[in-house]
């Protein structure tokens, strides 16, 4: 982890003694090299809500039927809340036999129908419904709601000129406390790091605690998405 702060190398001639090893680049003269760390925190965008449909039977077919239909009551839950069920985006399918074991010989008994379903939200106030129509529709298992940031562009641009403020305050701090003043931008580098964190809502659909009391996330607010910049830059001293 990086240590914050920053670090600053003043050259005002022509010749530099070198002791050691330098980790840090050469530094024209008449020049400040700082380096410095900025930081911005957004609220989260989206709303990211997953979870599986599976169904088990005796026959592959009958497997393949309950999950269809149990597929058409999450289209039908989306739509009844004004969600179009193409923006759910599935992430597997599969088919694959249950096996036991007995007396040391494997036996097919049944076959389970599996798919994974990732739904993006923009209005987090579909959230209490939807999560409560799949509850209890019994149909979903592996439940998870989380959220992030999808326009994390902007979140860097501004840890970025958070970092750069810092780093040109430091450098107009040490030119002018050698009696010079801070010239131009010469050369810069930028290094970013996402934080962002999920959030995982355990057994979030579980239909007694859903009924029985208020969700345990009711009237919180979802925690920040933290992006951090740390900017390299040489300015000219006049």
């Amino acid at each position: 982890m990086r240590t914050k702060g920053f670090l600053l190398i003043v050259v005002l001639c022509a010749v530099t003694a070198a002791f050691g090893q330098d980790r840090t680049p050469m530094a024209a003269p008449n020049t400040v090299y700082v380096g410095a760390d900025g930081k911005f925190e957004a609220n989260p965008d989206t709303a990211v809500i997953q979870f599986n449909i599976a169904a088990q039977e005796t026959t592959a077919h009958a497997a393949y039927d309950r999950a269809s239909k149990a597929a058409e009551q999450v289209r039908d839950i989306l739509r009844s809340n004004g969600i179009e069920p193409k923006t759910a985006e599935i992430g597997y399918y599969s088919i694959a036999p249950v096996q036991e074991y007995h007396n040391g010989h494997e036996k097919v008994v049944g076959y389970r129908v599996s798919s994974s379903v990732t739904l993006k939200l923009k209005d987090f106030s579909k959230i209490a419904p939807i999560v409560q129509q799949l509850a209890d529709a019994d149909i979903t298992d592996n439940n998870s709601i989380s959220y992030t940031l999808d326009d994390i562009d902007a979140a860097k641009s501004k840890a970025v000129q958070d970092a750069y403020r810092r780093a040109r305050h430091s450098a107009e701090a040490v030119a002018s406390a050698g009696g010079r003043t801070l010239g131009e931008l010469s050369s810069a580098t930028v290094d970013i790091a996402e934080n962002i964190r999920v959030f995982p809502m355990a057994q979030p659909m579980a239909k007694m605690a859903m009924q029985a009391a208020p969700a345990p996330t009711q009237e919180f607010s979802s925690q920040t998405v933290s992006v951090t910049a740390h900017v390299n830059a040489t300015f000219t001293l006049k």
